[in-house]
């Protein structure tokens, strides 16, 4: 046991999937004493349990609303709700002096992002966005061999980033004003991210983007469900993120992300969720990941930011960056022309 106070840590909202496993990792540390609260899960239409009956079934304790958990006094809260409630309550965090991790994209626009870091930035707290695949190992080696010049000069970087339609359980990443939009949305920021740290926080000169809904016809969605982003970034890098909604509702497993760079002198491919044990038993297909735990890496960095009073990495201003990358490629989508930034 460690003889340190515990941090009082708040997760705001089960509308995020991560947040079951933010609750499960912070539960089971004993330099934490947790609470959560989903006053929005109550009128949400998912299939799957939500607000206090979730709470139980985690076995962590349960507040009724946002007002009454940042009451309570956290030194730190994890934003976990749908993508355009993030401001507010980042902002309500930011006030009562608790430091936020909050989940990715960081906002639905830019505009809402970079008040949410300028909010953090004047109340003194640290504001850390969720990006959780830049902890993984096989990034940090492939980082390590770019910035040595193992690789020679980069000239391309392909990423994937799929997975299946989120319906059901979570069916506001399809609804557009909560979510700011479908696959592309959901799933190029996590790239974003990787190539943010690739490019030392080098935005794209041009971000070009096509998107379609052929992929679950009959599902009556009204945002896209497919999608691919080709971006130049400085020196004539040209860098893909195919991020599509393509993994079938039968998959044993959600998705994945890969990511690979080549340059002049070789090329390295990472695919961070690929290690796993696979079988059958009773009730069907298994799949089990037994690589690195991204999320756990991540709550390290952002509780160890906490407790030393420094900024936590990746901070806010990833997250506004990622999401230029995010909307430029939406506009493209729309006009059919690439976007300079």
């Amino acid at each position: 046991m460690t003889d340190r106070p515990k941090l009082r840590i708040a997760v705001l909202s089960f509308a995020h999937t991560h947040a079951l496993a933010y609750c499960r990792l912070l539960a089971a540390r004993d330099d934490v004493e947790l609470i959560v609260t989903d006053p929005d899960g109550a009128g949400a239409p998912d299939a799957a349990p939500r607000g206090a009956e979730l709470a139980a079934i985690l076995g962590v304790r349960y507040v009724a609303t946002y007002d009454d958990a940042l009451a309570w006094g956290p030194d730190a809260v994890v934003v976990t709700a749908e993508n355009a409630r993030h401001r507010e309550l980042v902002e309500q965090a930011a006030a009562a002096g608790a430091h936020i991790l909050c989940e990715k994209p960081l906002a639905t626009t830019v505009e809402d992002a970079t008040a949410m870091v300028a909010a953090a930035e004047r109340a003194g707290v640290t504001l850390m966005t969720a990006y959780p695949v830049r902890f993984a190992s096989s990034f940090g080696d492939a980082l390590e061999r770019v910035r040595t010049g193992q690789l020679g000069t980069v000239i391309g970087v392909k990423g994937t980033n799929n997975g299946k339609l989120p319906i059901g359980d979570r069916s506001w990443f399809t609804d557009p004003a909560l979510s700011g939009g479908g696959a592309l949305v959901d799933h190029v920021v996590h790239c974003a991210d990787l190539l943010d740290e690739l490019f030392a926080g080098a935005l794209p000169t041009s971000v070009r983007a096509v998107t379609n809904r052929m992929l679950h016809p009959g599902s009556g969605i009204g945002v896209e469900t497919g999608g691919l982003v080709t971006a130049i970034y400085p020196g004539g890098v040209v860098a893909t993120i195919d991020c599509s909604w393509s993994v079938p509702d039968s998959a044993a497993t959600w998705g994945g992300l890969t990511l690979q760079v080549t340059g002049t002198r070789g090329t390295v491919t990472i695919a961070p969720f690929a290690q796993h044990v696979r079988g059958h038993d009773a009730d069907g297909e298994v799949w089990a990941g037994v690589g690195d735990d991204l999320d756990a890496a991540m709550l390290d960095e952002f509780l160890a930011a906490v407790r030393e009073g420094r900024r936590a990495t990746p901070g806010g201003d990833v997250g506004v960056r990622t999401l230029r990358v995010v909307e430029a490629a939406q506009r493209s989508a729309v006009t059919g022309q690439p976007v300079l930034l």
